[in-house]
């Protein structure tokens, strides 16, 4: 069985939507697993938003911390 992970929303009349379209092979019946996020559980953007107001990082805005340049290292090129 091949699994295809894509993300979703219920819409009001708990329809399942899709927000991107499947492969243009996809025909047939499927399994659906829903995951809903536990309530205690706080999204991405929720986390970044507190770690970049959290003061405890404050010391990275001083500019003597900046030390790295684009002249710096060398560009990554994935082999794939």
């Amino acid at each position: 069985m091949r699994a295809i992970e894509t993300t979703a929303h219920i819409d009001n009349r708990r329809s399942l939507r899709l927000d991107t379209d499947l492969p243009a092979e996809s025909q047939g019946q499927v399994r659906v697993i829903i995951l809903f996020p536990d309530s205690d559980q706080i999204s991405e953007e929720e986390w970044l938003r507190a770690a970049s107001s959290n003061p405890v990082f404050d010391f990275l805005k001083d500019p003597a911390e900046d030390i790295y340049t684009f002249e710096d290292g060398k560009p990554f090129k994935d082999a794939r």
